[in-house]
């Protein structure tokens, strides 16, 4: 091959993947409706703790037997500012997080068809499945992203306007301050990974619909029904297969000994709906028409 050819010859694919991978990440965290929600999110954790601090302004103290609504860790927070951490992410997991990893997801295949702009992705030679693997990857890392900026902003804001220190554990035996911060990034970490089944389901839904708004609207539509069937009693037996029913399994963290059993069980079933729908977006992207 002539030097003119070498120098004409098109990148490896490899290459347009880590591209196609950079730019999504970029585009997604980009966006203005992205970076809104992240600032929703990193606004719940302040306002629980302003409202925690308003409460207790008379210098009362809470405790394990506290009464009033919200997490169960909030009883705890004027004693540790490190449970404003398990407090927000126990208060935002069930609805705000999920909703903005359903938007997110939503919006990935499905608002790039509606502008238009779907087809001149598609011309690049990584072809649909690294595209797709490429905007999975971006909604991933966008509920890493939510789940970070909610915990890192629950404990700024817990150790402004509360004292920090030994952490007691939901089994009562007490903790460091540094196991405890430990055990607060797990948590995130599992919070973050929690949502990797419903990501993969709302980019399903994406690629049913050139429109962006109504792959939002039916992912949300998803959650929302799910959560429903999650609180009705005559559905037990379906309770195990739904998406959300393991999400809260992440307190089991703060136990001492660690129960593993059911984050074990959140995990799997999390994995399972990521290669269902996974391979069910996987399906119909490669065979979508894209006429816009």
């Amino acid at each position: 091959m002539s030097q003119a050819e070498l120098t004409t010859a098109p990148p490896p694919r490899a290459l347009w993947t880590l591209g196609i991978l950079r730019s999504e990440l970029v585009t997604t965290l980009r966006r203005w409706r992205t970076v809104a929600l992240l600032g929703v999110l990193a606004a719940v954790p302040v306002l629980i703790g302003i409202a925690v601090r308003i409460e207790t302004g008379d210098g009362s103290r809470g405790g394990p037997g506290g009464d009033g609504g919200g997490p169960a860790f909030l009883s705890q927070v004027t004693n540790n500012g490190l449970f404003l951490v398990f407090a927000a992410l126990s208060a935002t997991l069930p609805v705000f997080l999920p909703m903005a990893v359903g938007v997110i997801a939503g919006d990935s295949v499905a608002g790039e068809a509606s502008g238009g702009t779907l087809r001149y992705l598609l011309v690049a030679p990584a072809g649909r499945t690294r595209l797709l693997l490429a905007k999975y990857a971006s909604v991933l890392a966008f509920c890493l992203t939510a789940t970070l900026v909610v915990a890192v902003f629950a404990l700024v804001t817990g150790a402004l306007l509360f004292p920090v220190g030994e952490v007691t554990t939901i089994s009562g035996t007490r903790i460091g301050f540094g196991e405890g911060l430990l055990r607060a990034g797990l948590i995130a970490l599992v919070v973050a990974a929690s949502l990797v089944g419903f990501a993969a389901l709302g980019l399903f839904v994406s690629t049913l619909t050139n429109s962006g708004i109504a792959a939002m609207a039916a992912t949300v539509g998803v959650l929302i029904t799910a959560q429903i069937l999650d609180t009705m009693p005559q559905l037990d037996a379906v309770h195990p297969y739904l998406f959300p029913h393991y999400w809260l399994s992440f307190t089991d963290l703060l136990r001492d000994p660690v129960y593993w059993d059911e984050m074990v069980r959140n995990l799997g079933l999390q994995a399972l709906y990521a290669a269902v729908f996974g391979s069910a977006a996987w399906a119909r992207f490669t065979a979508k028409d894209i006429t816009v």
